[in-house]
């Protein structure tokens, strides 16, 4: 396991994935001549919640959610660590550095995991109305209409209005990422605020609509108001907390060393069944720290009180310190039900020779998994074979049955060899060695075949005789696994005459060359999938892929385009499936990233102070959502000498 991209990495919640992260266009009328409305009546749907395939796991008068304890205790703090920097907390500009979490501060009409991740954290499908206490739409999902609810306030106590959501809905449209406005103005004609607290959105004719309900819902709602007394821009990086209605708020901080979440007193849902038992922590608080070694011992020390580690190394050596010793700490691997984020070393497909498939694949051949997982990992990662590794909708095989009519579906943009051969596999390599002589003889085959040769200089070179050169993004707070891995491959392609340059920098450089997509190579994650949405076009799609932060490999390619757009009509989970597999097909024939592995669990330790459900849901830790502080605990730490 390797550590996470820095934590300037953009976030991207579990949801997002599914709807797409998107904004509006101008408002339109929405008069219906008498006969058309009345059709339309016949078959509309309200609901307290929304899922494309109808059925809610949750009834309109559901108290909480199965997984959380309602009865858990408020109070106390919970301290996290970062690497980094941070300069600002407007988590949606393009620029800058914005602090991990700020954008903790905002809701939407659904229920979400304000640190990231589903609500509810079991159902993969389900989204229930939160500032939304209703939501209108007919059959055809022409539209939609949220009726809110008349208590939702900013933090400031202000009201939040429909005026508000159409407001913030626009802004993203004009100042936001922009992969994010370019998907939205394809798909959402229109906003209009009917009263105060009903809204309607407009979609698009001729385009799914099996996402375009969620992705609206999903939507961060901010003031108005705020905006205009501030002159605030949600492009431009900012030292201010926008003004939103979360559970939480921004406190104490110092940059660049650390930043104080507090949890509202007068937080408007504290008692919405979508809440009860969860946002239990009255603070909580991330340390910034320079460099891997000194968040560590911070940790062991007990200024940080909960961790998540992604070094192997440090897992299988580093967990001998005395609070664990004495059982002050807990060392715990918890299943993790979700398929593993892509993490590797990542091609970025826009800059050549990297928008050459066999070139992507000779050089994705130089990396050892074998060697990797025994020399640095410790035997604690899995060869992984998939995108969506481990889940129902993972590629296998030839394909067949519904798969294989979907494919044969979308014509000639299909390769013939997608249709016929087995799914893309990784390769084995010896591990006595970093450098396996029967792949560099593949890689080889593939190079020459692309027009690269070794020259009498051992240089790798193209039929002109300039030299491949590649630009590895390399952070200077990445952990010392992750860049012995990234070392020993640039070792191995320096061996076979390519350059690599890759000089480390700082966290800021670093996210700006991210945003910028200046580099070859990067080590870094793609995200995975588990439905269909128009979320899948900012992961993946060639009309975003040169400005979306989510697409680190700058993905074209007309048969993953064709899968996308035929998936969004599916219209069953049976066909979703059948199209996921097919995804998952087509991105490992593209060969766009040399995977590290995985570990099938989520590798925390924390100090002996706070608590979680018996039975936690399949899809999320849920460590800031719904765990808790136990103050009886916390006081004995102290009373011991373990705390301060």
């Amino acid at each position: 396991m390797i550590d996470k991209f820095p934590k300037t990495e953009l976030v991207l919640k579990r949801r997002d994935v599914m709807k797409g992260i998107a904004a509006s266009g101008a408002g339109l009328s929405i008069g219906l001549p008498a006969g058309v409305a009345q059709a339309q009546e016949a078959e509309m749907i309200k609901s307290h919640g929304y899922s494309f395939f109808g059925d809610l796991k949750y009834a309109p008068d559901f108290t909480h959610f199965d997984y959380v304890n309602p009865n858990a205790p408020k109070g106390g703090q919970i301290t996290l660590s970062a690497r980094g920097t941070f300069d600002g907390f407007n988590r949606w500009a393009w620029r800058g550095n914005p602090e991990t979490y700020s954008s903790v501060i905002g809701e939407s009409m659904f229920a979400e995991m304000p640190w990231g991740g589903g609500a509810p954290a079991d159902s993969l499908t389900d989204a229930y109305g939160l500032i939304a206490q209703e939501i209108e739409y007919p059959k055809s999902k022409e539209w939609c209409v949220f009726h809110m609810r008349k208590d939702v306030v900013f933090r400031d106590g202000s009201p939040l209005r429909a005026q508000d959501a159409a407001f913030t809905h626009n802004l993203f449209l004009d100042q936001g990422i922009r992969s994010y406005a370019r998907s939205v103005k394809e798909r959402i004609t229109g906003v209009e605020v009917i009263d105060d607290h009903t809204i309607r959105f407009n979609f698009a004719d001729g385009i799914s609509r099996r996402s375009l309900i969620s992705q609206v819902g999903g939507t961060p709602i901010l003031s108005e108001e705020w905006y205009k007394q501030t002159g605030e821009r949600l492009d431009e990086p900012s030292i201010n907390s926008p003004m939103g209605s979360g559970p939480y708020q921004v406190g104490d901080y110092e940059f660049n060393r650390y930043v104080v979440y507090e949890r509202n007193p007068n937080y408007w849902g504290a008692d919405h069944p979508a809440n009860v038992g969860r946002h239990n922590f009255d603070r909580i608080r991330i340390e910034y720290f320079a460099d891997a070694t000194a968040e560590f011992e911070a940790f062991k020390s007990g200024e940080v009180t909960f961790r998540s580690e992604g070094s192997s190394k440090r897992w299988a050596t580093g967990y001998n310190f005395p609070a664990l010793e004495k059982g002050d700490a807990i060392k715990e691997a918890i299943p993790n039900g979700n398929a593993p984020n892509n993490s590797g070393i990542i091609f970025n497909t826009l800059r050549a020779p990297l928008d050459n498939r066999d070139v992507r694949h000779a050089l994705s051949l130089a990396f050892n998994f074998e060697w990797t997982r025994e020399s640095l990992q410790f035997d604690l990662t899995t060869q992984r074979n998939s995108f969506v590794q481990n889940q129902e909708w993972e590629a296998k095989g030839v394909p067949e049955g519904d798969e294989l009519a979907f494919l044969q579906s979308l014509g000639d943009v299909v390769p013939p060899e997608l249709l016929t051969e087995p799914v893309v596999m990784p390769h084995t390599s010896r591990k006595e060695k970093p450098d396996d002589r029967r792949n560099k003889r593949e890689a080889f085959r593939l190079l020459k075949g692309a027009g690269w040769t070794v020259n009498s200089e051992g240089h790798m070179v193209d039929q002109g005789g300039n030299r491949m050169s590649l630009d590895f993004l390399v952070i200077s707070t990445w952990d010392d696994t992750r860049k012995a891995i990234i070392e020993t491959y640039s070792k191995t392609l320096e061996g076979w005459g390519i350059e690599v340059n890759g000089n480390a920098v700082d966290s800021a450089q670093g996210q700006q060359r991210f945003l910028d997509k200046d580099y070859d190579l990067i080590s870094t994650r793609i995200l995975t999938f588990a439905t269909v949405g128009t979320g899948l076009k900012q992961l993946f799609a060639s009309e975003t892929a040169e400005v979306s932060s989510y697409n680190p490999a700058a993905l074209r390619s007309p048969v993953v385009d064709a899968i996308i757009d035929a998936a969004l009509e599916a219209d069953s989970r049976e066909a979703e499936i059948a199209a996921l597999k097919a995804l998952d097909r087509a991105l490992r024939y593209e060969r766009i990233i040399a995977h590290y592995g995985y570990v099938p669990a989520y590798w925390v330790s924390y100090f002996d102070m706070f608590e979680k459900p018996e039975n936690l849901p399949p899809l999320a830790l849920g460590v800031l959502d719904f765990w808790w502080y136990n103050k009886e605990k916390h006081e004995a730490l102290k009373a011991s000498g373990a705390l301060r």
